[in-house]
């Protein structure tokens, strides 16, 4: 292992008063040898795609411990971009990424952490925790929240929040009663999680998975699901690893890697709002991204998944078809295979191991939307 950040705090006769404070959270001796983890936790009470995080950051905090690390969590701010529309509140979404970044490059900067896992969820959350990676440039793994559940009304089982448009043009044009739209509300959230279509907070969650910097399947791995516990477990486990190999977040968030992203993105139909994140998170990498990159990429990118709101399937319906490692299966003969994940893994290698398991989801290169 090279030389940790946290002795900074901890090594030498002159950081006694550092060590006392230390002891007084309940670190040991055999404590201040141990890689100090940050484990930054965007949990609140307001935000469906947040307030499970808590849960999350528990399982990946026995991970750490498990594999030899000391894990401290701190928080940083969450708003729902589906709660601010039409109202003062949207004017508060973009600038709240920028707050996020620069709060967690604050706390990680003055403590000296060795590694951090960034859990997080929807619209300017996920990108704001990877711009704060890129810019810190210590090893780093993205825990997503993962979607919430479609709803079901009557004999429609995929219901999203974006269908609501669709809803209220019915009632105002006289095709759907007032009290079915009732209903439709109490219906189309039904759990925790990111809302279950392709929107910005999924989008997102997808490209941090294609840029390497999540566990293979984690973006589309369901809120409600153990197996988001597990790979939160699995993910502290690793990034110990990751300190111990000293892999920073800029060896895996390359140019390639974001070229990569940028076909993802277009392959499953993804948020508009990816291009501007996309390109902020390149910048605190030191990498140049503009609107012709997208541009070129698109051109040669076929739309192989029709998500919601721009086609007919949910989240579930990705996960169930093999999540983003198999849309990039599909992307093969146009993705940068050699890059490195933070799993430890080429992504030639998760791609050859990833199965389409329904190609009426995720269609073929041959038989694109």
């Amino acid at each position: 292992m090279k030389s940790l950040r946290s002795k900074e705090l901890v090594k030498g006769v002159e950081r006694v008063a550092t060590r006392s404070l230390l002891r007084a959270v309940g670190l040991t001796d055999v404590d201040f040898d141990k890689p100090f983890i940050a484990v930054v936790n965007s949990w609140n009470e307001i935000v469906p795609g947040h307030k499970h995080l808590r849960e999350i950051s528990e399982a990946v905090k026995v991970g750490v411990h498990e594999a030899g690390g000391v894990a401290f969590e701190f928080n940083t701010i969450a708003v729902c971009d589906g709660m601010l529309q039409g109202h003062e509140g949207m004017r508060y979404s973009l600038p709240s990424r920028d707050l996020i970044a620069d709060s967690i490059e604050v706390v990680v900067e003055a403590h000296r952490f060795d590694g951090m896992i960034l859990i997080c969820s929807c619209d300017k959350i996920v990108p704001g925790m990877l711009m704060a990676a890129a810019r810190l440039n210590i090893p780093s793994i993205v825990v997503t929240g993962g979607p919430m559940l479609p709803g079901r009304f009557k004999d429609v089982n995929n219901v999203t929040l974006s269908d609501l448009r669709v809803f209220i043009g019915a009632v105002l044009s006289g095709k759907l009663t007032h009290e079915d739209l009732e209903e439709v509300e109490r219906l189309t959230c039904p759990t925790l999680g990111s809302c279950s279509m392709m929107g910005t907070a999924n989008t997102m969650s997808a490209l941090a998975e294609a840029l390497g910097m999540t566990l293979p399947t984690c973006s589309t791995i369901h809120a409600v699901d153990k197996r988001k516990y597990l790979i939160a477990k699995e993910s502290g486990r690793r990034i110990v690893e990751l300190v111990k190999e000293d892999v920073k977040a800029r060896e895996i968030m390359t140019r390639e890697a974001f070229e990569n992203a940028i076909r993802v993105l277009m392959a499953v139909g993804g948020s508009l709002n990816a291009v501007m994140h996309l390109i902020a998170i390149a910048k605190e990498s030191n990498i140049k991204l503009d609107l012709n990159d997208f541009d070129e990429i698109s051109r040669d990118t076929p739309w192989i998944a029709a998500m919601k709101p721009s086609g007919p399937y949910t989240l579930k319906d990705l996960d169930e078809a093999g999540g983003i490692p198999a849309v990039m299966k599909v992307l093969k003969p146009k993705l940068n295979l050699d890059v490195l994940t933070v799993s430890g893994r080429k992504l030639r290698d998760i791609v050859d191991n990833a199965k389409v398991l329904r190609e009426d989801v995720i269609r073929p290169l041959s038989n694109p939307y």
